[in-house]
């Protein structure tokens, strides 16, 4: 793509423009109040520490904050979609921190695609039943909902599923966060400077249709939480070390095109990848390597997303969906466990889904007999302090210093 030499000159004042200032989030009040204009919503709150939640909008927890009213909304929430309502078949791409999806996505048990239909972006629709309608609440706290539907979906291979969907969304007070961070995170957590909020999603299918057939296709639960980007946010993955003989490889990158080092850097604790909404690249890791945590660092706003999840203490001796864009899948039932997605444009020429991040999780699967059900933990931290404290948590829980990743990922473009 050739670019004109006015349009190299604006893009270099506009760079110059964002290293002198880190674009601001938008307050929580802001997407609370935008969000009220068009749809109902639930707020969880104890003190400054506010999640907000939207039942219609298939149970999304849209956004979260620690600063109360005023403070930084942490989750990307797409206000044009909400208004618009739902009329894009493809997906209604509402935002929203936690949203509940099913996999897999592609191959010949897929979701996503049709029967016999060529895996491509133009054929790719969001199911109905993960695309529109509510999630009725069943009941509701100060601190918690709980919510519950009926889905119907039919995958690739033509099995048919009826699910019975619980979802219960919970803010999670400083002492459940400072217990699941650790102490040497809670430690850093100790400031007025400090801005957190952790909630979490448990999420149960249970099935109340068929017998679920291996041959024909399984279903997992998944777990996607979206975010605003930003020319220095980085996901950060720690991984199991171990030889590829072994393990295999460290990440999978086979989703949407290979990538450079300067979006997909390896080290020997962790993996960093670029998460500035302005590139589709996808990334996962498998059941052999990964680790029940994972976050992203936007080193200019000086805040950290950390998701911890649900999964069992030997997840390679476990069955996970396979949702590479392949048709057909040698191994359905070896897939990856976290999967981390970076927006960009679909194809050259067009645009993207409206330029955020993704980090996503996912639950193993069996064959369920009817009435039998599979469950999935998915918790989110967001924080916002000085570096020194950023850094703290980073190390104690991620494995790396901020200091390392700028050296090794963000200074080597």
């Amino acid at each position: 793509m050739r670019t004109s030499m006015l349009g190299l000159s604006m893009l270099a004042v506009l760079l110059w423009v964002q290293v002198g200032k880190a674009q601001k989030l938008p307050s929580y009040q802001e997407h609370l109040e935008g969000l009220r204009r068009y749809t109902e919503v639930v707020e969880l709150v104890q003190g400054p520490r506010r999640v907000l939640v939207a039942p219609a909008l298939q149970g999304r927890v849209m956004t979260a904050t620690g600063g109360g009213l005023t403070g930084p909304s942490f989750g990307w929430v797409n206000l044009p979609a909400v208004k618009q309502g739902e009329v894009n078949r493809q997906f209604n791409n509402y935002g929203g921190s936690d949203r509940f999806w099913l996999a897999p996505e592609a191959g010949q048990f897929g979701l996503f695609f049709a029967p016999g239909a060529k895996l491509t972006f133009a054929n790719w629709f969001t199911p109905p039943a993960l695309n529109q309608g509510a999630f009725p609440i069943v009941q509701q706290s100060s601190q918690s909902v709980q919510m519950a539907r009926v889905m119907e979906l039919t995958n690739a291979s033509r099995a048919r599923f009826r699910i019975h969907v619980n979802r219960t969304v919970r803010l999670l007070p400083p002492w459940r966060m400072a217990y699941h961070l650790g102490p040497q995170a809670a430690s850093a957590l100790e400031s007025d400077q400090v801005q957190a909020v952790a909630y979490e999603t448990i999420n149960t299918i249970r099935n109340i249709g068929q017998r679920w057939d291996k041959r024909r296709g399984l279903l997992s639960i998944w777990i996607l939480g979206m975010f605003p980007p930003g020319p220095e946010t980085v996901i950060v993955i720690p991984y199991r070390p171990g030889p590829e003989s072994e393990r295999g490889p460290v990440v999978e990158t086979g989703y949407f095109g290979s990538l450079g080092p300067d979006r997909l850097r390896v080290l020997p604790q962790v993996i960093l990848f670029r998460g500035d909404g302005r590139y589709r690249s996808k990334i996962g890791v498998s059941q052999r390597r990964v680790l029940p945590v994972a976050g992203a660092v936007d080193l200019r706003r000086n805040t950290l997303t950390l998701v911890q999840f649900s999964m069992p203490s030997e997840p390679e001796k476990h069955l996970y969906v396979n949702n590479l864009w392949h048709l057909p899948q040698k191994k359905p039932y070896v897939g990856d466990v976290f999967n981390s997605y970076n927006d960009g444009p679909t194809e050259p020429g067009a645009s993207g889904l409206g330029g955020f991040f993704e980090l996503e999780t996912l639950s193993p699967t069996r064959a369920l007999e009817p009435g039998e059900s599979l469950t999935h933990v998915h918790r989110t931290f967001h924080i916002q302090a000085p570096q020194e404290r950023l850094d703290r948590i980073v190390q104690a829980v991620l494995g790396v210093s901020l200091e390392t990743i700028r050296r090794e990922f963000l200074q080597q473009q």
